[in-house]
């Protein structure tokens, strides 16, 4: 499976930050925003990725990433010129899938919560249909909406999907769905098909539509207790990083350290990950990476 992250837009919603600098560029916490949906995808086995952004920004993640090689690891990098919805991902990353399985996710979500790695490789090793996420949110009516129903008693993430809502105003569940999404090989396809919504885009609920008529569509569900933070607002942006701050100094583990995942999931040498802790050795992120080796 490979991986996508989309990242691009304007975020209106972060002006006068965002008019200079891409959002995902900006710091949370003590990274850039972009390492922790890229953590994400590496949690999932995952070691190809493509980052699709705009003219203006994508240099800026290309200087900061490169080819990936330093993390064991293949990145690619694609303009998106006009942003026409989250489907368009699979219409500009077909060549770099090349018939592969693909996961999207959002360069603006990120994602913590125990058991998270175990959910990630579970929904990785999809074989056929698609696999979305479902997170419990007090008002949902500003996101996509999965209403299902559990089939088995003794297994509750047995789920069927019943149905799916853009931005509903009345939803049928509480349950939103986040910026993370698996899919099988025919989804380049799929994607391709779709008609622009009534807001001019090819939308991500479209696609999951296309699976869902199929009845290949299953979801899963992030528990009480599990963080799903958007970065779309100075505020919510304010919080993810007070979170993350609280998370590592509390406990001591760094959050989304994509050098430490790249060293553990084999893909790096120890002394690989201490070069590239030494590059960093002034700063506490570089100070964690070297303690690693103890």
């Amino acid at each position: 499976m490979k991986g996508i992250i989309l990242a691009g837009g304007s975020a209106t919603r972060l002006q006068p930050l965002s008019m200079a600098i891409s959002k995902q560029i900006m710091p949370v916490y003590d990274k850039p925003m972009i390492y922790y949906p890229l953590s994400t995808l590496m949690l999932a086995g995952i070691r190809e990725v493509l980052v699709i952004s705009t003219p203006r920004d994508l240099p800026m993640f290309r200087e900061l990433l490169g080819d990936g090689s330093r993390l064991g690891m293949r990145l690619e990098y694609k303009v998106q010129h006009v942003p026409n919805g989250l489907a368009q991902a699979f219409v500009l990353g077909r060549e770099f899938l090349a018939g592969d399985k693909g996961c999207l996710i959002l360069g603006d979500n990120l994602f913590y919560g125990r058991g998270f790695t175990r959910m990630l490789r579970r929904a990785a090793a999809i074989e056929h249909g698609a696999c979305i996420f479902g997170y419990y949110v007090k008002d949902p009516r500003a996101y996509g909406v999965v209403e299902f129903e559990q089939t088995d008693a003794n297994d509750e993430s047995s789920l069927r999907v019943i149905s799916l809502e853009e931005k509903p105003q009345n939803p049928k569940s509480q349950y939103a769905v986040p910026g993370l999404y698996f899919y099988d090989e025919t989804v380049c396809d799929k994607a391709a098909g779709l008609q622009p919504s009534a807001r001019g885009e090819y939308e991500i609920t479209d696609l999951n539509k296309v699976y869902l008529a199929e009845g290949s569509l299953r979801c899963e569900l992030f528990g009480r207790g599990f963080a799903w933070l958007d970065t779309g607002s100075p505020d919510s942006l304010l919080d993810a990083g007070n979170f993350i701050a609280t998370i590592q100094n509390r406990q001591g583990f760094y959050v989304s350290c994509i050098e430490e995942i790249a060293w553990r999931n084999g893909w790096i040498s120890k002394e690989q990950l201490h070069n590239l802790g030494k590059q960093m050795s002034k700063t506490a992120y570089g100070q964690y990476i070297l303690s690693l080796e103890v």
